[in-house]
């Protein structure tokens, strides 16, 4: 029989979790081991095909760490040593423990990407300075910059059009139904060396 367990939004309980018991404790079961990386799981997936078994695991940046006062520093994305490094970590503690059973599966552990919708306070927060397109739960759509992301409300900034000016307002998390990071292929030299440092 094909199944697939799934929990989401690990270490921030403004996000929500999907609440699958067997996803939640695997995330716990390796948290401790994330969080000496300063990292936190974010999604937890078994998918069962026949005899087959994945365990997908996306991980991204502990924001705990950050001043809780400070809404719009750039949070880096994480690099491959990093994805490796939690591999590492995530792969030794289920070596050490029963928590897949006897069966065998693939691991596969990975940063969320940009094509993942962004969910709740921690995924907006990491993706401040990005362009986004947010949905609003009244349907209407805004495109601009990441600016800031509060507790309760996030900041965005709507750059000037040919006929109309430069916007940035305000918006409260729960106004917002769904945001997606947008890829940039012609990003200014001063936001890349933002990145950079």
């Amino acid at each position: 029989m094909d199944g697939e367990v799934d929990v989401s939004s690990h270490g921030d309980p403004r996000e929500s979790p999907r609440g699958n018991p067997q996803g939640d404790e695997l995330a716990h079961t390796f948290a401790a081991a994330l969080a000496d990386l300063s990292l936190q799981t974010v999604d937890v997936t078994v998918t069962t095909a026949g005899t087959r078994r994945v365990l997908r695991v996306l991980v991204d940046r502990d924001l705990s760490r950050l001043d809780p006062s400070d809404s719009t520093s750039r949070v880096a994305p994480l690099d491959l040593d990093e994805v490796a490094d939690a591999t590492r970590a995530v792969t030794q503690v289920l070596d050490e423990s029963d928590a897949m059973g006897e069966r065998a599966y693939t691991l596969e552990v990975s940063s969320p990407g940009v094509g993942r919708p962004l969910s709740g306070h921690a995924a907006l927060r990491r993706n401040v300075g990005r362009l986004v397109e947010l949905t609003q739960v009244s349907g209407a759509t805004v495109t601009g910059r990441l600016v800031a992301v509060e507790p309760d409300a996030l900041v965005i900034e709507v750059p000037a059009g040919r006929r109309t000016p430069a916007e940035r307002f305000t918006l409260s998390l729960p106004e917002v139904r769904s945001a997606q990071v947008q890829v940039e292929f012609n990003r200014s030299d001063d936001d890349s060396d933002e990145e950079e440092d």
